[in-house]
C-alpha cells in the first residue's frame, strides 16, 4: 500500500500571505491529478495542512515568518484545483492539521500510516525546502520508502528547493520522480 501525502498546498503558501508564487501556481495542476489518481486507485491520500493560532507567542515560527494558515481564514482554504477535488471526490482524504514543518511531528500520521499497512510515502506541495523536506527527514527516519515528484513541488526560494531535491537523494534515500510510476 501507498499513501500520497499532500503538504501545505492552501491559498496562503500559493497566493496568500506566504506565498511561493508562480513556482507553486505552475504545480497546480499535477498535484490535483495526484490526488485524482490516488483517489480512484482507492490509496490513502492525506491533506498535512498548516495550522496557527493569531499572535501565538509559544510558536516558533511567530518569529520567523509574518502570520498564514491562520485558523478560521480563507488562507487555509486548499488552492484551486485540488480545492475543487476535494470538495467534489475528496470526500475520502484525510485532513490533518499539523502545527510544525513535519506532517509526522505532533500528529497521528504514522498511526494512521501502521494501521493501513502502508510503507511507501508520495510528498508532494509546498514548500520543497521546509515542510516537505522535514516530513521526508521523519518519514526517513521512521523506515518508510519515499518518493517525491518533483513536478509537484515548489518553494519561494529557488536556491532551498534545488538544494532539497538534490538531499531527498542523496541524504535520505528518497526517489526523485518527474511522474507517477
Amino acid at each position: 500500500m501507498k499513501a500520497l501525502i499532500i503538504i501545505d498546498y492552501t491559498i496562503d503558501f500559493v497566493v496568500g500571505k506566504l506565498p511561493c508564487g508562480q513556482p507553486a501556481i505552475d504545480i497546480e495542476e499535477r498535484i490535483a491529478a495526484l490526488a485524482r489518481q490516488f483517489g480512484k486507485q482507492g490509496d490513502f491520500v492525506v491533506l498535512a495542512v498548516d495550522l496557527h493560532e493569531e499572535g501565538d507567542p509559544f510558536h516558533p515560527e511567530t518569529k520567523l515568518f509574518p502570520p498564514h494558515n491562520l485558523r478560521g481564514t480563507e488562507g487555509r482554504r486548499l488552492y484551486g484545483k485540488l480545492d475543487d477535488w476535494y470538495r467534489k471526490d475528496g470526500q475520502d482524504a484525510y485532513w490533518m492539521d499539523k502545527t510544525r514543518y513535519s506532517a509526522f511531528a505532533g500528529t497521528d500520521l504514522e498511526l494512521k500510516l501502521r494501521e493501513r499497512g502502508i510503507e511507501e510515502l508520495h510528498l508532494v506541495g509546498v514548500c520543497t525546502d521546509i515542510c516537505v523536506l522535514h516530513t521526508a527527514v521523519d518519514a526517513y527516519n521512521k523506515g518508510f520508502q519515499t518518493i517525491i515528484h518533483e513536478d509537484a513541488v515548489a518553494s519561494f526560494n529557488a536556491t532551498g528547493h534545488e538544494w532539497a531535491l538534490g538531499h531527498f537523494t542523496s541524504v535520505l534515500g528518497a526517489q526523485v520522480e518527474r511522474g507517477y510510476r
